[in-house]
């Protein structure tokens, strides 16, 4: 199939040819405003309009040859890799949420934080739950309804709660193993998904450890008395899988070995403690297959859709126009962060921001000469930073359906997010130092 690839004779450079993503981001994001609904377009259509638009250019091109041509896209060796792994990704999480993993996560990270370091609490729990499951929008589904009773038992201001839960899970994803950012990211430019996740260390770690300085300041402090959280050896047992992908993960070891050993190490313990038996264990793997199949549709669609872009002159013209003002590796950076960002904003949805750019930003790194694990890198960080500030984005929209009782709106949750911020300003510094 890259044989075949490589033979393609490339076409110059043509404004016609990005048509096809105009009309996506016209299609979703001018339907979702108008009705003002992000979640009515589903992401299926509006690939499956700008892909068939794809098709009808280039009257020259026979229908069959381009139908090909967008196949060939979809079965591309990258995209069938990450779809591979966004499957026993969601297995994996599944067979977890199955024997409690999430639960005793949620148990142990309590017991060990003191009560007057709540918010901060939240943060840390939020960080290592979305670090363990790879989702920032599971991890704000399961800890939201936890920050909503404190602040209405103890009066303890939404906005920060929910801010520290919102932002937690955005530092947790951009640093899980099993994000589908992360494995998007990196798939797109080549590089190993641990390679990738030390990269976004460099950048997040600092911002990171000032957010969590900013929420020990005595404004977030509470005078709860401390509760007595019972956690039992077989909580620990629950989260063993979670920590072993870590340890294995930055070992080196291969992720789909690593998500395969997890799922069987999660029926194991299932069976063990018999939460289920054998059939009920196939059954939540096989949920969990399915669970990424619209994620891995738009993949497939959009490998298609990129290689008639390219096909047709669109990636070059794209690269010519941005020539004018990306003249090195720290603009060619900005560039990428900037591609990726608007992607995102049209959009509203980072894993698709990702696989859409990928292309354009490895050969703009191609280009500039720069590294393809910093690329994966700040188009992952990126992508998170500008989707977790999304009024109208998932993880945002999650968190206000499920904090309805507080009557609280966007801004406030946003005004209570410090670690975008901070996020925002080490991605900048880490191009400016180059």
């Amino acid at each position: 199939m890259d044989k075949e690839k490589d033979n393609l004779q490339w076409r110059e450079s043509s404004f016609k040819a990005i048509i096809p993503f105009i009309v996506f981001v016209l299609f979703y994001f001018g339907f979702s405003i108008v009705i003002k609904d992000f979640s009515k377009v589903p992401m299926t259509v509006a690939f499956i309009i700008s892909s068939s638009t794809a098709l009808i250019l280039n009257h020259k091109e026979k229908l069959t040859k381009k139908i090909e041509l967008f196949a060939l896209g979809m079965g591309n060796k990258d995209i069938m890799i990450m779809c591979l792994i966004f499957i026993l990704a969601g297995a994996f999480c599944e067979s977890a949420k199955a024997v409690g993993g999430v639960e005793s996560a949620v148990l142990v990270a309590v017991h060990y934080i003191p009560s007057k370091f709540l918010v901060l609490g939240l943060f840390l729990i939020s960080s290592l739950i979305s670090l363990s499951i790879g989702t920032s929008c599971g991890t704000i589904a399961a800890i939201v309804p936890i920050a909503v009773s404190l602040s209405q038992n103890y009066g303890i201001n939404p906005s920060y709660v929910l801010g520290a839960v919102v932002s937690g899970a955005m530092f947790g994803d951009n640093m899980s193993l099993i994000s589908d950012t992360k494995i998007a990211a990196s798939r797109t430019q080549g590089v190993e998904i641990k390679d990738e996740m030390l990269a976004n260390l460099k950048v997040i770690a600092i911002p990171a450890i000032f957010c969590i300085a900013l929420y020990t300041l005595p404004i977030f402090a509470t005078n709860i008395a401390q509760s007595e959280t019972i956690i039992t050896f077989d909580n620990y047992i629950k989260i063993f899988p979670y920590i072993l992908l870590l340890i294995l993960g930055i070992m080196g070891v291969n992720v789909l070995f690593l998500l395969l050993t997890g799922i069987i190490i999660n029926t194991i313990i299932g069976l063990f403690y018999g939460l289920f038996d054998i059939f009920d264990a196939f059954s939540y793997i096989g949920q969990g297959t399915t669970i990424m199949s619209a994620t891995i549709v738009v993949a497939m669609l959009a490998g298609g859709l990129l290689l008639l872009v390219r096909y047709n002159g669109g990636i070059n013209y794209i690269i010519n126009k941005t020539s004018n003002w990306i003249k090195d590796k720290k603009t060619c950076e900005a560039g990428i962060c900037l591609l990726v960002g608007l992607i995102n904003l049209f959009t509203a949805n980072n894993t698709v921001a990702i696989i859409t750019s990928g292309s354009i930003a490895k050969e703009l790194a191609i280009k500039h000469k720069v590294d393809p694990i910093r690329c994966a890198s700040l188009l992952d960080t990126t992508s998170c930073l500008v989707q977790g500030l999304l009024p109208y984005g998932a993880q945002i929209l999650i968190a206000l359906s499920l904090a309805s009782s507080l009557s609280v709106s966007s801004t406030t949750i946003i005004s209570g997010m410090f670690y975008p911020i901070f996020m925002l300003l080490g991605i900048i510094f880490s191009i400016i130092k180059k």
